[in-house]
């Protein structure tokens, strides 16, 4: 346990307690509106960004963020060209991103290395930029949420019903979107772009299984998410583990236990 004594340590702790708030709780408005898969999206155009970042000397995150809100704003865009198919701006852009960023790795195969932590995660290398940067999106996630509340929960749960009542649906539907990019990119460093739909989707799945409020279920996904972080990084650095993969796993066997729960409550 003397890890927990360990600076690097504590800026791990500090950066995945943040996220452990802002991202399960965008995750739950994208799961209610079924566009769970905009995570993976985001956090694979975020990947271009980073890239890029890495070839042109800037700061991978910042690039990397600015790609997500792009995307976000093409997505959007296709999702009213197919309204009918709306998943297809979704797999489309996601497409483009995974394109773009094998083309920027094929042109700076030096920093290959150095990427391959966005993908996977490095949390131990976070430094006062990242926290800030972090606790900045955290700050500006909670203030729209706080502010909003009311008009993201009948956008979550009946979109049309929003637009008939006068709810500006269109400037809502951005706003998560923008705040979801915004989250993914100071995620990916954390558990990786290819494993950061996870923290948005799965502590969702688990309020799902069992909150029986609006309310219980961002209880529900604030706790199960930080749980499995503030654990998942003490056993990682224990036991010498990737931190993001035993993040994502402990996420699992938390909805694996209380799907397991929810059948024998309701067997019984």
């Amino acid at each position: 346990m003397e890890i927990v004594t360990l600076e690097f340590f504590q800026r791990a702790l500090i950066g995945g307690i943040l996220i452990g708030i802002t991202a399960p709780l965008m995750g739950l408005f994208l799961v209610l509106r079924r566009l769970s898969m905009i995570g993976d999206t985001l956090s694979h155009v975020s990947i271009a960004g980073v890239a890029l970042g890495f070839l042109t000397g800037i700061y991978p995150v910042a690039v990397g963020l600015v790609f997500a809100i792009a995307a976000t704003f093409a997505i959007e865009k296709l999702r009213k060209a197919y309204k009918t198919y709306a998943e297809l701006s979704i797999a489309i852009i996601m497409s483009g991103g995974v394109a773009l960023a094998s083309l920027l790795f094929s042109m700076g195969k030096g920093f290959n290395v150095s990427v391959t932590g966005y993908l996977f995660g490095s949390i131990y290398t976070l430094d006062s930029v990242d926290l800030l940067l972090i606790g900045i999106v955290t700050v500006v996630v909670l203030l729209a949420i706080g502010l909003h509340a009311k008009e993201l929960f009948l956008l979550a749960f009946d979109e049309d019903a929003a637009a008939v009542s006068g709810l500006p649906t269109r400037y809502f539907n951005f706003m998560i979107s923008i705040l979801t990019a915004l989250v993914i990119s100071v995620s990916i460093k954390i558990v990786g772009a290819l494993l950061v739909s996870a923290l948005l989707t799965i502590p969702a799945a688990c309020s799902l299984a069992i909150a029986r409020s609006f309310r219980q279920s961002i209880v529900t996904v604030v706790v199960v998410a930080e749980l499995a972080v503030v654990i998942g990084l003490i056993t990682a650095g224990i036991w010498n583990l990737a931190p993001g993969g035993t993040i994502v796993m402990l996420l699992i066997v938390i909805l694996l236990l209380l799907l397991s729960v929810r059948r024998r409550v309701s067997r019984g």
